[in-house]
């Protein structure tokens, strides 16, 4: 019985607006919810992995000396379409192969990460190309 004691305990009781929130999440399929959690992560700074990474970063760096300057990876994060948008929007979609839609969709939520975990000279390639047709781009 002690048990269910604990368990009855840990339950956490929600409002009705926290309710309908989960009852949403619920009816979406997987995909839809990875859009979201994703969503979260850019628009509010939080991730539920961040932990993980934080914990697997040193070993990744190989040793004691600077970090920042070993990093392999980079993201590439579109921060301004620019006044060509024309030119930008068609250079994501070489970029990324999304549909048009979609490539002027992430142009217009800029900031956004256009490209995660890019080698460094696959990311400063990108920076240029973007650059070149007109947009403003920051390697993460």
């Amino acid at each position: 019985m002690s048990d269910e004691a604990t368990a009855t305990e840990d339950k956490v009781s929600l409002a009705k607006e926290e309710k309908a929130v989960i009852d949403a999440l619920e009816k979406l399929n997987v995909v839809q919810l990875n859009n979201v959690v994703k969503f979260m992560e850019q628009e509010y700074g939080i991730s539920a992995s961040a932990p993980v990474a934080v914990a697997a970063a040193p070993g990744a760096g190989g040793g004691d000396e600077g970090g920042a300057e070993e990093k392999s990876s980079y993201d590439v994060e579109l921060t301004e379409a620019g006044g060509q948008k024309i030119a930008v929007i068609k250079a994501v979609r070489e970029i990324t192969g999304l549909a048009l839609g979609e490539a002027k969709a992430a142009v217009d939520g800029a900031p956004n990460v256009i490209k995660k975990g890019a080698p460094k000279e696959e990311a400063e390639k990108i920076k240029k190309q973007l650059e070149e047709a007109g947009a403003t781009v920051t390697l993460k």
